[in-house]
C-alpha cells in the first residue's frame, strides 16, 4: 500500500479505518526493521513520512484505535517524574575480564577439562562499549526495559528505549521461531561514533558540558527524564543473549539464540560467528581489534562464550561471573603525557595514595588529567618525578595508570618525591605498612569520615540517594556529621544552611536516610566497611550468624567457620570488632532505629537440604516468597532446569520448562503438593 492509495478519511467507518491502520502499522514496522535493524532501506525517507503521516492522521481521527505498540507512540510525550526500580526475569551477571592471552589460554583448559567428552567451541562477538539493558516483551508486545543496575535490579528506562527506532514495539514471528509468550533479551544501547560527533557539536553550540565518550553519552541519554531528549539522540541497540523465554522453540547453541533473536526483529551483531578453536578465538581477536576503528561504534574487546546452551547449564556460575564465559579486552590505549605535580588522596581506610597531576590527554575519546602512582614503592621502581615525559594507559579502558617513565621533558626534572610525613587531612603522623603510607586516625580524620560516609550510603551499602561525594563533603565539614550514626539524626532545617541545599533537596536527603533504616543484615554488615569483607563475604556472614550482636562477639575461629572465610579475614573482622570506636557507632545506629533484617535461616537437614528447585508458570504466592521458602527449607532455587534439577514446581499455564523437565525425567509438583512436602505432609 502506497500514500497515493488512501481513501479520503470523510465517510470512512470504524472497520474501515481499523483495517487500514494495520495495514499502515505492518508497513511501517517492516520499513523500520529494515532501515533500523537491517541497513538496507526499501523506500526513501519522504515515502517512509507519507506513511506516518497517513496513520498519524487515521489514529487521531479514531483516538481508541490507538495501541501502545503503534508506530506513531515511540517518542513520549512529557517529563517522567522518576525511574522507577525494576527486578530483572534473570539475573543479569557481568563477564570476568581478561587481557593475557595466557590466561585466555587456561580458560579454554578448564572448559575442556571440565566436559572432557564434549564437543567445545565458542561464539564470538564484539564486545560493545555502551549500556547494558534487559528488554522484555509479553506475548510479542514490548512491556519494560530497564538497566542493567546492581544484576537483579535496575532502573526502568522503558518509555525512553521506546524511542529508540532499532527496537521493534512488537516482535516478528520468524518461520522457525513463533514468538514466546514471555521474552527477556539482553541488549547494549549504543551509541554511533557520526551521531555522538553530532550531539557534542550541538551541546558545544549551546554552551552545555560535553560528553566524554560514547559510552557516557548513550548511558547519560538512556537515562534523561524527557523521553524527547531520548529520541533527538539517535541511539541503537544491539541483542545478544536470551536472558528468559516461556514457551519458546527450544535452541541448542549460542548461535541459534542469536539467529531466534534476529528472527524477533531484534538487532544483532553482524560480526558474531563460531569458533572450533582456541586460536580461531584469537584471530577473531586480532581482526577485531584491527576492524575497532572502523565499526562506527566503540568496542573495547571481544566476548568468548561456550556454544553449546546445555554444556553451560551444567558448567553454571561463580558468585560473579558465568563460568563458561569472557570478555577479551584490547589492549589499553594509550597516549605520552607530562606530570605537572603530584598531590596525596586519603582513602577511607587511611591509606594515603599519591596522584599525578597530569597535562591533560585524551586517550580513547576520554580526557585524562590524573592518573593514581599507587605508591611509595612503586613511584620509587617507576624513577617518577614532575616534569617527567610518561607513558599513560586507561587500564582495561577505564582507569588511568602510568606504565613508565619515557625521560624528562626538557625541563629539569625535580628531586625524587617524598610522601608527607604527616596526614593532609588531619596533620596525624603517618605509618608505614610495607609499600603504604596510613593515617592511623581513623574516623577522627576528615577525609577517612567522608570516605566512610560514602561507603556506607553506596549502593551495594545503605543506597542512600542523594548522598554523593559533594554532599558528604558538606556534611563533615559543617560538623553536622561525625560519623555514620550521625545520619539518622539529621533534620532537615540544618541542612538548608549549606551550599547546595533548598527546602525540596534537605527533605528530600532526610526522607532517603530515614527510607534506609531497615536494611537487609548483609547490607549493613557491608556497609559498615569492614576491612576484606565484600557484598558476597557480607552475605556469608549474615546468613552464618543471623544478627550483629553475634558477629560481634565471634573470635576468630567462630569467623573461619564461615563459608570463605580465612584466616587473615577472620582477623581482620575480628580486629575492627575489638575497637571500642566501631562497636560504639554500631550502638548508635541501633539506638538511632536501624533495624538490621536478618535472613531466613535455611533448615539443616530440611525436607529440601541439597536439593535445587525450579519454578514455572503462575503460582499462587510470589515467587520470590516461593524461592524464600526453598532456602529456608535447606534448598536452592535456580531458573533453569537441568538434570541436575530435583524438582520442577509447575504453576497455571507453564511452558517450555515443564516440556523440559518432563523430556530429562524431573519430578513435577504442583503448588499444592510442594507446599504439602514443606510441610512434611507427603
Amino acid at each position: 500500500m502506497t500514500p497515493s492509495d488512501a481513501p479520503d478519511l470523510d465517510g470512512m467507518t470504524r472497520d474501515e479505518a481499523g483495517r487500514r491502520i494495520e495495514q499502515l502499522r505492518g508497513e511501517l514496522r517492516r520499513h523500520e526493521h529494515a532501515y533500523y535493524v537491517l541497513d538496507r532501506p526499501e523506500i526513501s525517507d519522504a515515502a517512509y513520512d507519507a506513511l506516518f503521516k497517513d496513520l498519524l492522521g487515521l489514529e487521531r481521527a479514531f483516538p481508541d484505535l490507538v495501541t501502545p505498540d503503534s508506530p506513531t507512540q515511540r517518542v513520549g510525550g512529557g517529563v517522567l517524574p522518576s525511574f522507577p526500580e525494576v527486578r530483572h526475569l534473570a539475573p543479569m551477571i557481568s563477564l570476568e575480564s581478561i587481557t593475557d592471552p595466557d590466561e585466555v589460554r587456561r580458560f579454554d583448559e578448564r572448559i575442556r577439562k571440565a566436559l572432557p567428552n564434549a564437543r567445545v567451541s565458542y561464539l564470538v562477538e564484539p564486545k560493545f562499549d555502551g549500556l547494558s539493558i534487559e528488554a522484555v516483551y509479553i506475548n510479542g508486545q514490548l512491556d519494560r526495559v530497564s538497566t542493567r543496575g546492581d544484576g537483579e535490579w535496575g532502573e526502568g528506562i522503558t518509555k525512553n528505549v521506546k524511542t529508540i527506532r532499532s527496537v521493534p514495539l512488537r516482535l516478528h514471528a520468524g518461520p522457525d521461531a513463533p514468538v514466546p509468550a514471555v521474552l527477556a533479551a539482553r541488549g547494549e544501547a549504543i551509541m554511533h561514533a557520526r551521531d555522538f560527533e553530532r550531539l557534542n557539536r550541538d551541546l558545544e553550540q549551546e554552551g552545555k558540558a560535553l560528553f566524554a565518550n560514547p559510552r557516557n553519552a548513550a548511558a547519560g541519554s538512556v537515562r534523561q527524564l524527557d523521553p524527547r531528549i531520548t529520541a533527538r539522540r539517535r541511539l541503537d541497540v544491539f541483542f545478544y543473549d536470551l536472558l528468559h523465554a516461556e514457551d519458546a522453540v527450544p535452541v541448542a547453541t549460542a548461535l541459534d539464540e542469536l539467529r531466534v533473536l534476529g528472527e524477533w526483529g531484534l538487532r544483532i551483531a553482524p560480526e558474531a560467528r563460531d569458533c572450533e578453536t582456541i586460536e580461531d578465538v584469537f584471530a577473531y581477536h586480532r581482526e577485531m581489534e584491527s576492524r575497532r576503528d572502523s565499526l562506527g561504534y566503540e568496542i573495547d574487546g571481544i566476548v568468548v562464550k561456550l556454544a553449546d546452551l546445555s554444556a553451560r547449564l551444567r558448567l553454571g556460575t561463580t558468585a560473579r561471573h558465568p563460568r563458561w564465559a569472557l570478555a577479551f579486552k584490547f589492549a589499553p590505549r594509550e597516549q605520552k603525557t607530562i606530570i605537572r605535580g603530584i598531590s596525596v588522596q586519603v582513602g577511607r581506610t587511611g591509606v594515603l595514595t599519591p596522584v599525578a597531576d597530569l597535562e591533560p590527554v585524551e586517550i580513547g575519546g576520554v580526557t585524562v588529567a590524573r592518573a593514581t602512582l599507587h605508591n611509595r614503592e612503586e613511584m620509587k621502581r617507576k624513577n617518577l618525578h614532575v616534569g617527567d615525559r610518561v607513558r599513560v594507559v586507561r587500564a582495561g579502558d577505564v582507569i588511568p595508570d602510568i606504565v613508565e617513565r619515557i625521560g624528562p621533558s626538557g625541563a629539569v626534572p625535580e628531586a625524587d618525591f617524598v610522601m608527607p610525613a604527616e596526614c593532609p587531612s588531619c596533620g596525624t603522623p603517618v605509618v608505614h605498612e610495607g609499600p603504604f603510607d596510613r593515617c592511623p586516625n581513623g574516623l577522627e580524620c576528615p577525609a577517612q569520615l567522608k570516605g566512610a560516609i560514602q561507603h556506607f550510603g553506596s549502593r551495594d551499602a545503605l543506597d542512600i540517594r542523594g548522598l554523593g561525594e559533594r554532599t558528604v563533603d558538606e556534611l563533615v565539614s559543617s560538623g553536622l556529621v561525625k560519623s555514620v550514626a550521625d545520619l539518622f539524626a539529621l533534620m532537615a532545617e540544618p541542612l538548608k544552611a549549606l551550599e547546595g541545599f533548598a527546602d525540596l533537596s534537605a527533605r528530600n536527603l532526610v526522607d532517603a536516610i530515614r527510607a534506609a533504616n531497615k536494611p537487609t543484615l548483609a547490607r549493613f554488615i557491608y556497609a559498615l566497611g569492614i576491612p576484606q569483607v565484600g557484598t558476597e563475604t557480607a552475605r556469608d556472614l549474615a546468613q552464618h550468624f543471623g544478627s550483629v550482636e553475634r558477629i560481634e562477639h565471634a573470635n576468630e575461629d567462630d569467623l573461619m567457620a564461615v563459608s570463605g572465610v580465612g584466616e587473615a579475614v577472620a582477623r581482620a573482622i575480628a580486629t575492627f570488632f575489638a575497637q571500642a570506636e566501631n562497636r560504639r557507632i554500631i550502638e548508635r545506629c541501633l539506638e538511632a532505629g536501624v533495624q538490621p533484617i536478618a535472613p531466613d535461616r535455611p533448615a539443616v537437614g530440611g525436607v529440601l537440604a541439597g536439593k535445587t528447585v525450579v519454578f514455572t508458570g503462575t503460582l499462587e504466592m510470589p515467587r520470590a516468597q516461593a524461592e524464600e521458602r526453598v532456602r529456608r527449607h535447606g534448598g536452592r532455587p535456580t531458573s533453569s532446569v537441568s538434570k541436575s534439577t530435583d524438582y520442577l514446581v509447575a504453576g497455571e499455564d507453564a511452558g517450555s520448562k515443564l516440556q523440559k523437565a518432563k523430556k530429562l525425567g524431573v519430578p513435577v509438583l504442583t503448588e499444592g503438593e510442594f507446599l504439602k512436602m514443606l510441610e512434611g505432609e507427603r
